[in-house]
């Protein structure tokens, strides 16, 4: 029976910033799971580009999107969404950033949430509650959920700024509510999808390109440092190896095996 997946998106989460706060469910994830803290973003380092590249497994060289502005693919290729419900699976997406409406084909989704929160200090605090209601109610094979107030905390204040950092601290919190309910014998990915430097990302300096992966489950190693380089684009078919999917051929990241235990 295939054990359900739930993707995170703490969108901005800069790796060294978990260091530099009070975060304990982060830490109790790579404490309980398989984590890299040098990830790599795509190219532009920019938020809907990236998500594009995390669920269809290819770079926005391919896939045709570099600016936060959705326009459907000049070659068209199935995501994530869209090859888990192929598959007879039940896909939910909770949101607070609009633009991300667009990651999966129509009907590939048994149930969408999106709330215009994602500028506000609280906006996080709203999806979760909706995230745990959902959760509990409709136990999808497959979810994502959004996170994006870390994100709106670096353009307003500054990346690794003392506001900055506290958002982060309130986002933990509520991905430590959601975490609770979640089944005991399913599997979690929490990924940031760039970093940032300033109060700006989308360059390839470090600050922007560096980020955060993790995964944590039943059959998922403990306590493990992944020791192969890990792109974003690798997210999908990880995914998908934990579904029981067979990716798309047109998917040009790998699985990261060394994250199972068999």
């Amino acid at each position: 029976m295939t054990k359900p997946v739930t993707l995170f998106m703490l969108d901005g989460l800069r790796p060294d910033a978990i260091a530099a706060t009070k975060s304990p469910n982060l830490r109790a994830l790579i404490a309980r799971g398989s984590s890299t803290m040098h990830a790599t973003s795509v190219m532009p380092s920019i938020t809907l580009p990236c998500h594009t590249s995390i669920f269809h497994s290819v770079p926005p060289q391919r896939h045709g999107i570099t600016a936060n502005v959705f326009h459907p693919m000049a070659r068209p290729l199935p995501g994530l969404f869209d090859v888990a419900h192929a598959n007879g699976l039940k896909c939910m997406s909770i949101y607070n950033w609009e633009p991300l409406r667009d990651l999966a084909r129509p009907e590939a989704l048994w149930a969408s949430f999106y709330v215009n929160t994602s500028y506000q200090a609280d906006g996080d605090d709203i999806v979760a509650a909706e995230a745990i209601r959902l959760l509990q109610e409709h136990k999808p094979d497959f979810a994502f959920v959004y996170l994006g107030t870390i994100d709106t905390a670096g353009h307003a204040y500054g990346w690794m700024s003392n506001d900055y950092l506290a958002q982060i601290e309130r986002v933990d919190a509520q991905l430590g509510l959601i975490l609770a309910v979640l089944s005991e014998d399913g599997n979690v990915v929490v990924q940031a999808d760039h970093g940032g430097h300033d109060r700006n990302h989308g360059t390839d300096v470090a600050e922007d390109m560096t980020i955060p992966w993790m995964a944590c489950g039943p059959r998922i190693r403990r306590g493990h440092t992944i020791t192969a380089n890990v792109n974003l684009i690798d997210t999908a078919p990880t995914i998908a190896r934990l579904l029981e999917l067979t990716p798309p051929r047109e998917w040009e990241g790998k699985p990261v095996d060394e994250i199972c235990e068999t």
